[in-house]
């Protein structure tokens, strides 16, 4: 077999130990996708009921309600202990609640989707190094080739320049002793 057909042959076989995977998703694309108009809406009132503006509007509004009503300062519209106030305050943390509960719970599906993409992923980097690792066996394999062939290679240069170094030698011997007209064969070693 000719060197270049050996080196053709190397190379197919690691060409032959590449692999394809499947792309990565964007769970964040496909979690918006995913949403309704009540989840858009929903998650905005979590939002803004989970934010500091929105405490401070509600403190304002519950103390302004208080001030009105003790002072008398227009028509007492809800007395002392002030239970219409208590009233919507509980309506209104009954919406909130239910609001803030239903985007938790939007949240808990986005993180099993994060846990089984990273799982996924792992899986895929599992995978890759797996592949990774074949190849450079294989690599290994083909270099231990490589390398036992230039190490015959390179004991039959030495063999043959051995042979040549004593045919030389005796030649060298012939010439120093004058013979018959004769000359003596010349032995050639087989390859």
């Amino acid at each position: 077999m000719s060197i270049a057909r050996e080196i053709e042959d190397i190379a197919r076989d690691l060409i032959k130990h590449q692999h394809d995977h499947p792309p990565v998703r964007d769970l964040n694309r496909d979690a918006e996708r995913r949403l309704t108009f009540a989840d858009r809406v929903a998650d905005d009132f979590s939002r803004l009921v989970g934010s500091w503006p929105f405490v401070l509007a509600q403190l304002g509004i519950i103390v302004v309600w208080i001030v009105l009503n003790a002072l008398k300062l227009i028509r007492q519209w809800d007395p002392y202990p002030f239970g219409f106030l208590n009233v919507v305050v509980a309506i209104e943390i009954a919406i909130w609640v239910s609001l803030v509960l239903m985007a938790i719970n939007r949240m808990a599906d986005r993180d099993r989707l994060r846990a089984q993409q990273d799982y996924e992923l792992n899986v895929k980097a599992e995978e890759e190094l797996k592949a990774l690792m074949n190849h450079l066996m294989h690599q290994d394999e083909v270099l231990l080739q490589i390398v036992n062939r230039l190490d015959r290679g390179d004991r039959e240069m030495k063999r043959l320049a051995r042979r040549l170094e004593e045919v030389l030698e005796a030649n060298k011997e012939l010439v120093k002793t004058p013979s018959s007209d004769a000359r003596p064969p010349i032995k050639i070693p087989a390859p």
